[in-house]
């Protein structure tokens, strides 16, 4: 009798001490996630999002959500679409952190949304970048990638006029562009040249600006859960606060 009460007091112990690791690796992990940019200097991020991404992005709203809510205090964001050859400020930049992540909205995913070229909205966007001031700016673009504008020719991958432009905007106002590529319900989604082409647009537009493209493989698409991770890893590295 004594026996059995000790192996259940025992096994109720071990349950009890097991629940209490997951709690606090839970926990830690959240934490991580929440408090996973406090290390970095405040940011003025733009987030562009091409309106004609397939729907899927639409399921990726609660973490880009929470990547904003986990800049650091200080930081400035705005947010816009890319669609039909326009871009469309959703938020002006603010300080207000959770109003910045409630504007974003699902991608309108139609033909009749694509901007034909990403980077003329682009080099918009980093217009309205102010000059001076103390916070380091970095743009997030959420695209194809893709420049069909002057026809889609695969042996310009990367090395359009408007992609120059781009690069030297960047340069000048020293934004620092990363990039998510994700396929449009065009070109993009139906054929693996076009990803490619689109895949090394983002790339060197990020390699030449100072900031990072995130893509995996040129087929389906990824969730962003891997990327942003990737993100973070490489802000907290690029942005670190100085001790």
């Amino acid at each position: 009798m004594f026996y059995r009460k000790f192996l259940a007091w025992a096994v109720a112990f071990l349950i009890a001490v097991s629940s209490l690791g997951v709690a606090s690796v839970k926990a830690k992990v959240d934490n991580n996630n929440e408090q996973g940019l406090q290390s970095i200097e405040p940011l003025n991020l733009a987030v562009l999002i091409q309106d004609d991404l397939v729907s899927q992005v639409g399921n990726e709203l609660g973490v880009t959500r929470d990547f904003i809510r986990s800049l650091p205090q200080g930081s400035k964001v705005m947010v816009g679409y890319i669609t039909a050859g326009t871009l469309q400020v959703r938020q002006p930049f603010t300080t207000d952190l959770e109003k910045a992540a409630k504007s974003l909205r699902i991608p309108r995913g139609s033909v009749s949304s694509s901007p034909f070229n990403p980077y003329v909205e682009v080099i918009e966007a980093l217009k309205k970048f102010e000059s001076g001031g103390t916070n380091a700016n970095a743009l997030l673009l959420i695209s194809d990638g893709l420049d069909t504008s002057r026809g889609f020719d695969a042996t310009a991958a990367g090395r359009t006029l408007d992609i120059d432009r781009t690069i030297s905007e960047a340069n000048k106002r020293r934004v620092a562009i990363f990039s998510f590529y994700a396929p449009s319900v065009g070109l993009t989604s139906h054929s693996r040249l076009a990803a490619s082409y689109g895949q090394s647009s983002l790339n060197r537009v990020s390699n030449e600006t100072g900031g990072k493209a995130f893509f995996q493989g040129t087929t389906g698409f990824v969730t962003f859960d891997s990327y942003f991770s990737r993100l973070r890893e490489t802000l907290n590295r690029q942005y670190a606060r100085a001790r």
